[in-house]
């Protein structure tokens, strides 16, 4: 199966016979609340600190059930959106506990695929189906569920490398599951430095039910945001309010020069990085609370480089400032809430695109 990147053709027949086909653009054109809300349902998945929340919310979803399994990214999730997520996909998986919903949301982990059970199943000439090749794995919980409660629409979000995992067979596989689900699948890598002064790439999936929305519903994931780029020194504080800690010791910062070093000498590009004021910085990871040498900040002549203050790491993702100045966790937890999160405009801006299907949706089919 192959996932579309963008669809630009109308739909034109369904399972049910031929219907009049519009075209998005067309949408837009006739309808005046289009760039505002739609009234749907959605579940927030595997929700980390809510990025993939923010953005559906700001096109009017309404959030009915998150998940979260991590207990201080539950804490921080607590305190921002006034609710507690369930802990553990697994107390779920049969859909019966979760309410009804138009749209699943998941940041799902990356892992691979087993091939025991399918390559035992082909010897005996059984058929297979995603619940082999995806048996053990926090996917398989989501296929699952998806399968149990039928949402109409899918929206996935995972690393850029998701396409090369295990030399490819996890893409193709979560692929070939969703095409068994039968949903339409479009998939897209974006860079979200044209919303956040950050290089972040990562993958999204969305999928439209096949039934509703036919074989080729005129998805489009969003081209590149008008204004210009903002820069990275938009995220930081005035420099005489950042507390001496956040300032690299002499002695990791010696270690970090050396590091980088002896790679250079080797003709490889590690070690640590000076973000460009004027621009933007590396990827935020997970990892940043060890060092922070990803993303260092450069001060004043004869001054170590410093870190970032977690409230700067939040704006760096381009989180609300009143949810980022409620900082509930430690900055070690923060850091690597931060560095595995969603940024809320990119979600934002494909949200909009899946209104405006939804919209479509409901205008002429349904």
């Amino acid at each position: 199966m192959q996932s579309r990147k963008q669809q630009k053709l109308p739909f034109s027949a369904s399972a049910s016979g031929p219907r009049k086909s519009r075209s998005l653009s067309t949408v837009e054109k006739g309808d005046k609340a289009v760039n505002g809300s739609l009234d749907f349902r959605f579940i927030d998945l595997f929700a980390g600190i809510g990025g993939l929340r923010i953005g559906l919310e700001k096109v009017g979803g309404r959030c009915v059930f998150s998940c979260e399994i991590d207990p201080y990214a539950q804490k921080t999730y607590t305190a921002w959106f006034g609710e507690a997520p369930v802990g553990d996909i697994n107390d779920f998986v049969d859909g019966q506990n979760v309410p009804d919903h138009e749209l699943l949301a998941a940041g799902f982990p990356c892992q691979p695929f087993s091939i025991a059970g399918v390559s035992k199943k082909k010897s005996l000439g059984r058929e297979h189906g995603f619940k082999d090749k995806t048996q053990g794995t926090l996917f398989f919980q989501l296929a699952t569920l998806i399968e149990a409660r039928r949402p109409e629409v899918l929206l996935l979000e995972n690393v850029k490398n998701l396409r090369s995992h295990d030399r490819g067979n996890t893409w193709k596989t979560i692929l070939q599951t969703l095409e068994e689900l039968d949903y339409t699948v479009f998939a897209e890598t974006i860079d979200a430095q044209h919303y956040v002064p950050q290089h972040r790439e990562r993958i999204f999936i969305v999928g439209f039910r096949r039934d509703l929305y036919g074989d080729e519903p005129p998805f489009e994931f969003p081209h590149l945001p008008p204004r210009p780029a903002p820069k990275f020194r938009d995220v930081l504080e005035p420099a005489k309010s950042i507390p001496s800690r956040y300032t690299l010791s002499d002695l990791l910062w010696q270690y970090l020069q050396d590091y980088r070093a002896k790679h250079e000498a080797k003709g490889n590009g590690f070690g640590y990085g000076l973000a460009p004021l004027d621009g933007i910085s590396r990827t935020l990871s997970a990892r940043y609370y060890k060092d922070g040498a990803e993303i260092l900040i450069p001060q004043k002549e004869g001054q170590n480089p410093r870190r970032l203050m977690p409230l700067e790491a939040g704006r760096l993702m381009g989180f609300p400032e009143e949810l980022i100045r409620n900082q509930v966790v430690s900055d070690t937890r923060a850091y690597k809430q931060f560095g595995n999160a969603v940024v809320p405009l990119v979600a934002h801006a494909i949200a909009k695109q899946i209104v405006l299907t939804m919209r479509w949706q409901r205008l002429w089919l349904g």
